[in-house]
């Protein structure tokens, strides 16, 4: 099974895996996992005013040695926000709901409004 993690749970994953519940953890285990460089980008964004205290570099550099690997964002992902109900505001989420619905994979959450999107969204 192809994962992509959302934002909080990869910074979770990485930083304080005690946080991510005994079932994300057993599909993160068991699962190709990916990490949106939209996830890098939200990470810049809210280190640079102030509303997250991480590295988006050092957050970039400790993908691979983690075993995941980097989800570029491509122009079927960008226009497949269009087609997105407005369950969710957030642009960031909504770029990782199209990513996962396009390639497709299992999007793992912690954030319970995106469930509307379909089963391929799994709340952690």
């Amino acid at each position: 099974m192809r994962v992509l993690l959302d934002t909080h749970l990869l910074l979770w994953a990485l930083a304080e895996p005690s946080k991510l519940s005994s079932a994300i953890r057993k599909q993160i285990n068991a699962a190709e996992v990916y990490v949106s460089a939209a996830s890098i980008w939200e990470i810049s964004i809210k280190s640079a005013v102030g509303k997250l205290a991480a590295s988006a570099g050092d957050i970039l550099a400790s993908i691979e040695p983690a075993g995941f690997s980097l989800l570029p964002v491509t122009g079927e992902h960008a226009a497949k926000v269009a087609e997105l109900p407005l369950l969710h505001k957030d642009p960031f989420d909504r770029m990782l709901v199209a990513q996962a619905a396009v390639e497709p994979m299992q999007l793992l959450t912690d954030d319970k409004m995106l469930r509307g999107y379909g089963s391929f969204v799994t709340i952690g």
